[in-house]
Parts: C-alpha cells; structure tokens; sequence
C-alpha cells in the first residue's frame, strides 16, 4: 500500500462497536472484494470491501473477518483467515500479510489460513444461532455482479439451513456514519492532497489547454502524496460540458473566456475527498461569472451553517432549495410572482439546481448512512450547490466536505482556494 500504516486502535475499537450490537450467540462474517475482470487475463485493480477494511483495516483479497464474542474460546472470538501465500506467489505477485503483519494492522491475534475456514467456521456454527451476513444495500447501489459476500450467503445458508439469517449492513451504516478520529485524520490527508493537486492545476491551465491535460496534472500530483489517485472518475468540464452533471469525457479544449468545472477528489488510504471547485480559464471571471459564482458561494456557506445535528437530509435540501431560490431570483433566473405560485411538489429552482446538496462521505464517496435519521456530531457530509444555465454555457459547483460538530462544524477543506479573488490571483501569478 502507498498509504502510511493506521493505528490497530481505529479497528479494535470499530470490532468493539459493533459487537455491543450482536445479540447473545451471534456470529457476523465479513468477506473481502474479489479482484474484479477486465478482458483476457486483465483485471481491474483490486479495492477492498469498506466494511471489512473498517473492521480489520486488512487491504488484501481473499480475506474473511469472523467474529463470535462470547465463544467458549476467547481467542476464537475474533478471527481472521488470509490467503497463504507461498514462493509462486511471491515471485508474480509480490508480499502478502504475513500472521504477524496481519495482527500488527489489525490488532486481531487469531489469524488462520483461508485453507482453515470450513474446519474452524464448522465448530464456531455448532454454537451459533444467529448469523449476520453482510450485503452492499445503499440506496444507490446497482449490483450487477455476483460478488463474494453474495456467494458466501448461499453457501452458508445451503450449509446451516437451520440457523436464523440477519442483516449486518444497517449495522455497519450507523457505525459508519459516525467518524472516529483516526478517520478524520485520513479524510484530513485525502483532501490536504485535493488541495495540492488543485493549486498545481491554478497554475497550468490557460486558454487552450485541455480537459485530459488538466487531468494529468491532477493524478501526477495525487499519486506523488501516496494516493492511489482519484476518488471517483473526475470531472474536468469547461464550457457547455459543465452543464452536463456526470460529464467524464474530459476531452475537449478550453477556450477563452470559458469556465472550467472540476469535481475532483483524491483518495487516502481508501478514504476519499470530494471537492468542486469552477475557474476562469484565462485567469479572469467576467462580471457575470463572478456574480453567478458568488452566488452558488452564499448558497454553500449558508448551507454549511443549517447543516446541523437534529435535522434530517430530506428537512435540509428543503431549507437550502429556498436558499437557492433567493439567488436566483437575485441573478434574474427566476420571477419573484412565478416562485410564489410555483407547485411546491415542482420547486422552480430545479431547473438551474437540479441535484442534492450533500452526501455522506467515509470509505465510499457517498458513504453508507441513512439520510432519514438525524444528523449527529461526528458525521462527515459534502456540501455542494450549484447553478447550471446551459442557455449561457454556464455551469458552476462549489463543494467542500465537512465535519459535524456539536456547535458548528469543521472544514477539512479550508485551505482549498474558493474566493474569487484568491482563484484569481493565484492564477495570475
């Protein structure tokens, strides 16, 4: 791994969470991804399951996580089966985690060989009635593809029919949600490397550059801070391009007098960052462009300050839509008499602000956590409004990710230029 290693503490203590959770003879297993195809022999690089890295902090395929807390055995409680590696291994793929290593990362101290699983999980069942079986089952999620944990249910289920089958996943997304101080401190790395690579793009870009050249320069300057490199497939859209909101063709030149749109973050030590940030390609915003830009900032920084502890996702996106209406009516997009007579159910302001304003983000960019519970300290969200007025080839988003304080919150991206006129002078250097 690039990453710098992470404390075990982060990982015993995600363990002891969880397991205050389990009801009495209860057994939670936890498979790794599998390392996923491409064509012939390819495969795409291998990107571990986030519950298990958030259990184990164990990044290698072919893992399990067992946990059983009150077996008769206290040192089969917790258990963790890797893959043996051996010489062939070694020579055409390289190091595996070693017994010792694996405890080093994990803090677990009954570490076996995959090869053990069946034997060992067999005499862990005989005392189980309860299973908790783990599946991705956020809200946005698309499974095409049969993964590991998958498997692993109908095998167990062919196997031990007889036992009682839950869910861990509700689980793991309350857990989750709220970070512990460790994962701030990834979250803090991934989006101080954000920061280098968007103030290195501030001094490339000029008329005439393209999107993929401003792409490279963005994962030069992530992969030389130890990040594997983007966090999602990066938008870099200039001109009309920005008013397409998934737009990751990123192929086209910049021209002058255009703005450029990035929704760019990088990834630390399979925590991500998530930043949108919109410059002048030649270094100057027109009046028009500062106007509309200073905007959608007003609408952010509000938002920041509604986001709170006690509200729902749903009751805030209703609080910042209003937010949103003023400025556009500011901008003269939208006519004061037609908002009031607008269909509630059909606000007006989607037309120029047509997604959501915040997400949750950890592990995953849009992190697991259910958005109709309140909102509690600890928790890390985006923030993200923008205005996109595709009859003026005009797309702009400003997004910063932040932690959910008792009275406030933190930025972790504080130091990632967003004023005008700090964009401005820094491109004009």
């Amino acid at each position: 791994m690039k990453y710098l290693p992470i404390d075990q503490k982060l990982f015993i203590e995600n363990r002891a969470n969880l397991i205050k959770h389990l009801p009495a003879r209860s057994i939670a297993v936890f498979n790794s991804n599998d390392i996923m195809p491409t064509n012939a022999d390819g495969t795409m690089p291998f990107r571990q399951n986030n519950d298990l890295f958030y259990l184990t902090g164990i990044d290698q395929e072919e893992s399990i996580l067992v946990l059983f807390p009150d077996f008769h055995h206290e040192h089969q409680r917790e258990i963790l089966f890797l893959k043996e590696t051996n010489e062939h291994i070694a020579i055409w793929e390289g190091h595996k985690y070693t017994k010792e290593e694996a405890y080093e990362t994990s803090g677990i101290r009954s570490v076996y060989w995959l090869s053990q699983f069946e034997n060992v999980f067999n005499t862990l069942m005989a005392e189980a009635e309860t299973v908790y079986l783990n599946s991705n089952e956020h809200i946005r999620a698309v499974v095409e593809v049969e993964t590991r944990d998958a498997r692993f249910v109908k095998w167990c289920k062919e196997h031990y029919p007889l036992h009682t089958y839950k869910k861990v996943a509700p689980l793991m997304h309350d857990l989750r949600a709220i970070k512990h101080p460790i994962e701030i401190k990834q979250l803090q790395q991934a989006c101080d490397i954000t920061n280098k690579g968007f103030r290195r793009i501030l001094e490339f870009v000029k008329p005439g550059v393209t999107e993929y050249e401003i792409e490279a320069e963005f994962i030069h300057e992530f992969i030389r801070n130890r990040s594997k490199g983007f966090a999602y497939t990066p938008i870099i859209a200039s001109g009309y391009n920005a008013c397409v909101l998934h737009y990751i063709e990123n192929n086209q030149p910049c021209r002058d007098g255009d703005l450029i749109l990035f929704d760019v973050g990088a990834e630390y030590a399979n925590y991500n960052a998530d930043m949108s940030r919109t410059i002048p390609v030649n270094g100057k915003y027109t009046q028009r462009q500062k106007d509309v830009y200073n905007a959608v900032l007003r609408v952010q920084r509000a938002s920041m300050d509604i986001l709170r502890p006690g509200t729902t996702i749903p009751e805030y996106h209703k609080e910042v839509g209003k937010i949103m209406e003023s400025e556009l009516i500011g901008l003269g997009l939208l006519d004061k008499t037609d908002v009031k007579n607008q269909n509630p159910e059909s606000p007006l302001y989607k037309k120029y602000f047509m997604h959501g304003t915040s997400h949750h983000l950890g592990l995953d960019v849009h992190d697991v956590g259910n958005i109709y519970q309140k909102i509690k300290p600890g928790m890390v969200f985006t923030v993200e409004p923008g205005i996109y007025i595709r009859e003026e080839s005009m797309g702009i988003r400003l997004e910063n990710n932040i932690v959910i304080q008792e009275n406030g919150y933190f930025d972790l991206m504080r130091d990632i230029p967003i004023e005008v006129e700090e964009i401005e002078e820094l491109m004009n250097r």
